[in-house]
């Protein structure tokens, strides 16, 4: 489990086709802290260490990336030099500062709007017509990995979600989501709570 508040970007330094994708992350951890196995969300991707070493602050991990994973993720994303969201997994007694995230994608939505407002930044993202129930105004989403609030929900025509999002200047400037572009694909995971309160209503109706 993790909490979207993201603690550092890393870098893509090198990809290798091993059947699966193996990506070698530089990151600025202690090695001394990733286990082998561990868990770390990669821009909202929660995968598996597998190897590790460098010194603390000059780190780097690997990671094997399914290609069910890269199929079901941001276009792009496993590519060398892709910077990326990393938060390692939660520990009991960590602050849960952001909200309960899985690391499994839900969807891939696009970036619609991103503009300088007052400072902050206001995305807009587009998304598939499957998760929009479960996004709400003033509820939860994580996009990249990042722990942030909808202020904002447009229902489209075509069935898809339009939802509005301030990227204060201080989460833009620790997290990759100060340099999003309009038309960049996303990874979204919704509030896990959002599930299971639809699944309960299902059952019900």
């Amino acid at each position: 489990m993790f909490t979207g508040i993201i603690t550092a970007i890393g870098t893509i330094s090198k990809v290798e086709q091993r059947g699966d994708m193996r990506c070698t992350i530089r990151c600025p951890f202690d090695p001394a802290g990733m286990a082998i196995g561990a868990s770390i969300a990669c821009s909202g991707v929660c995968l598996t260490v597998v190897d590790r070493g460098g010194e603390a602050g000059d780190a780097w991990f690997a990671v094997d990336v399914s290609g069910e994973t890269v199929a079901r993720t941001a276009k792009d994303q496993w590519t060398q030099g892709r910077a990326l969201n990393l938060e390692q997994a939660l520990k009991l007694g960590d602050e849960l500062g952001g909200h309960m995230v899985t690391g499994h994608v839900d969807a891939v939505g696009r970036v619609a709007i991103a503009r300088n407002e007052g400072g902050s930044t206001r995305l807009e993202i587009r998304a598939p017509q499957d998760i929009a129930p479960f996004v709400a105004e003033k509820g939860s989403i994580t996009v990249d990995g990042a722990s942030l609030t909808v202020n904002e929900v447009h229902d489209e025509d075509d069935g898809q979600v339009r939802f509005a999002l301030n990227i204060i200047p201080h989460t833009g400037e620790v997290t990759t989501l100060g340099k999003l572009t309009e038309g960049a694909s996303v990874n979204l995971e919704i509030d896990v709570l959002a599930r299971y309160l639809k699944r309960m209503q299902a059952l019900r109706g």
